[in-house]
Order: C-alpha cells, then sequence, then structure tokens
C-alpha cells in the first residue's frame, strides 16, 4: 500500500489542505489525487468534509477548489498571533530607523488589507492607524502588490464581487484600470500609492516571499509628499527587499 493512503484521517485532510493552498489557481481533483498519490474517492471524501467546514471552496461550474473564507481567517489569526510577532517589529523598526517614515507589514483578507504590524515613524507630520486596522486593498501600495500577485481570474473576480469605494479623487476603483496598474507591479516588482488613500499621503510597497516565491504579507512604507515623492519612494525598493527577505526568513523559521 502506499505510504500516503496509510495516512490518519487528519493527515490526509492536512495534506488536501496544503495541496489546494500550494496551487496558483483552483485545482480539479483529479490532479490533487495524482499529486497526492491517494484514490480519487478518498480526496473526493477529504474535499467534501472540507467543503462542508469552510475551509475550501468548490466551483461548481468547473469542479475546481480553492481556500476557503476560514482557511483565510485562520492564516489571518496565525499571522496577527502576539507570540510570533516580536521579531518582526524588531525588523521593521530596524528600517524605519533606516528611512526616516513609517513602515508596515500587512495582508490580503478578501479585498482588504490588513495591517499586522505598523510602526510610526518620529516626524511630528504622520498618519496613524493600529494593528488590525483595515483598508481597500485597492487603495494603498500593500494592497496593491499583494492583489498583483494573485491568479489573474481570481484578482478578477475579487475586483467585481463588490463595488471599490474611492477615498480620494486619485483612487483607481475600475477593474479594468487596477488590473493594467497590476501588469505593471508585477513588471516593476513594487506597487506605488499616489494619493489614493489619503490626500498628501504617497507609498510604496513590496510583497514578503516564502521559499516557493509565494508572496505571504506585503512591507510598506508610506509619508507625506512634503517630505516625499514617488521618486524618493522608488529609491527606498532596495531597502524595502532587503528587509523583507530577513522579514520572511524570521517568518519561516519562527
Amino acid at each position: 500500500m502506499p505510504h500516503n493512503q496509510r495516512l490518519s484521517a487528519l493527515e490526509k485532510a492536512l495534506a488536501v489542505l496544503e495541496a489546494v493552498a500550494d496551487q496558483p489557481q483552483a485545482v480539479g481533483l483529479p490532479d490533487l489525487a495524482a499529486r497526492l498519490n491517494l484514490p480519487r474517492q478518498t480526496v473526493h471524501r477529504v474535499l467534501g468534509q472540507l467543503e462542508e467546514a469552510g475551509l475550501v471552496l468548490r466551483d461548481p461550474s468547473r469542479e475546481r477548489y480553492s481556500i476557503g473564507t476560514r482557511q483565510t481567517r485562520l492564516a489571518l489569526a496565525t499571522l496577527c498571533s502576539k507570540n510570533q510577532l516580536a521579531l518582526l517589529k524588531l525588523l521593521l523598526q530596524g528600517l524605519v530607523d533606516e528611512i526616516k517614515e513609517t513602515c508596515n507589514i500587512g495582508v490580503l483578507d478578501g479585498l482588504d488589507y490588513v495591517y499586522l504590524v505598523r510602526i510610526e515613524c518620529k516626524w511630528p507630520l504622520r498618519t496613524h492607524l493600529e494593528a488590525g486596522s483595515r483598508i481597500g486593498a485597492h487603495m494603498v501600495s500593500g494592497g496593491k502588490v499583494l492583489l498583483s500577485q494573485l491568479e489573474p481570474d481570481r484578482c478578477r473576480r475579487l475586483l467585481r464581487a463588490r463595488k471599490l469605494e474611492a477615498a480620494t479623487s486619485r483612487t483607481i476603483t475600475l477593474p479594468a484600470e487596477l488590473e493594467v496598474e497590476f501588469a505593471k507591479t508585477r513588471g516593476r516588482g513594487f506597487a506605488l500609492s499616489n494619493e489614493e488613500f489619503l490626500d498628501g499621503i504617497i507609498g510604496v510597497a513590496v510583497p514578503i516571499r516564502d521559499a516557493s516565491g509565494r508572496a505571504l504579507a506585503a512591507l510598506a512604507m508610506h509619508g507625506p509628499v512634503a517630505r516625499l515623492s514617488l521618486k524618493t519612494c522608488e529609491a527606498h525598493v532596495p531597502r524595502l527587499l532587503r528587509t523583507a527577505e530577513r522579514l520572511a526568513k524570521a517568518w519561516i523559521s519562527h
């Protein structure tokens, strides 16, 4: 009997969850069964249980599976857990000390950008948002860089799932225009926000990637146009990328 077929029910469920999460797009039953070396009927039964629990989502039109909302909430709760944030805060503080502007680490939750960690700069002119705050992902550089990393079909469905609100006259709210913006972001490796969330505030963000290259979170900085320009933001990208690499290593090894 193949080794995978001797796994416990819990181990099989975890293996299926990991296999679904590892795919860049929704995946079908035959592909999952082949990847896991498990009988189709076994994988189908596990997927049904995971779907009932909200851990995977089934697209009935194509019989393909993707990560469910409960799985996303669990992942978000894990990322926000205080028992792993100390080292991340230390690394983020080092970046803030270096560039003298507010920086944050955030993740996607649907179309929201959720701040996990924020460290404010020492300048009196600054914006203040608590960790846990949610902002429309299409408005801020951190959200934009993460949306740009999604599988295109999934991103397209997200952008059309609800009306995108405008926070300023510069906020991009048309899905087609955002898709063009995301293509530019993928090409250059970072996202910019040009007064799209708050008038007078600009920012830049890079992805924090795991060993496989998948974006785990975003590392972003922002500040007022009185001190920053978009050109200055771009000049900080190498520093952000170096810190993002250190954050990824700390995150994975913790």
